[in-house]
């Protein structure tokens, strides 16, 4: 099949994006390395024998990053739809995390810990449909935030991927009743065309 102009714009600014070629030298699995590497440079979210939680993990640039801070005596627990090949330090579970059987699953992970950090870097599979794709997206952060509300340490962390558009108002004003302080972060890994963002999150509200 014969790729369209903007397939073949992808894939030469992919190809020319420095962050893949960063990742691809210092062997992270993703650019997304550097967005959790950047976020934590300024918000010192990552420690030594930390409880973390990555949904969305595939293909495993911020489990890298995860396994490598958390040791010794931490525990990472990842989930994703997708096959991942194996991470040092973390346990992954191939899962549907929207479903009960991958909550479940993720639950028994943890062992009755509560966790010190859940990140969300979930991405709806696109339709190409732009409204129909952002309720996908929300919805996956709203799921994303009952989790954490549910197994964060009242001291917790919680940093989750979203997008600009409808909704997202009213999600940034639902996470801001539940926690006491609430961020937004663009990290430069970040590509500037997209509108994605993240919201990081802590110190839950007493209910």
């Amino acid at each position: 099949m014969k790729k369209s102009p903007s397939s073949k714009q992808w894939l030469r600014r992919h190809v020319d994006d420095p962050y893949v070629q960063r990742s691809k030298r210092e062997g992270y699995r993703s650019r997304a390395a550097y967005k959790l590497l950047e976020i934590d440079e300024r918000d010192q979210l990552l420690k030594p024998g930390m409880v973390a939680v990555d949904l969305g993990s595939a293909p495993g640039g911020w489990c890298q990053v995860l396994g490598k801070r958390a040791v010794p005596n931490g525990l990472v627990v990842a989930i994703d739809l997708l096959a991942m090949p194996p991470v040092t330090g973390v346990t992954f579970l191939q899962g549907d995390f929207t479903q009960t059987r991958g909550l479940l699953a993720l639950t028994e992970a943890l062992g009755g810990k509560k966790a010190d950090l859940i990140l969300s870097d979930m991405s709806p599979n696109l339709t190409g449909i732009p409204f129909t794709d952002q309720a996908r997206s929300m919805a996956l952060a709203e799921l994303a935030l009952d989790f954490a509300l549910e197994h964060l340490k009242p001291g917790g962390a919680f940093l989750v991927k979203v997008f600009q558009g409808d909704g997202y108002q009213e999600y940034v004003k639902l996470i801001k009743q539940r926690f006491e302080k609430v961020v937004v972060r663009k990290p430069n890994a970040s590509r500037d065309e997209s509108a994605e963002q993240y919201l990081l999150a802590r110190v839950l509200r007493q209910a």
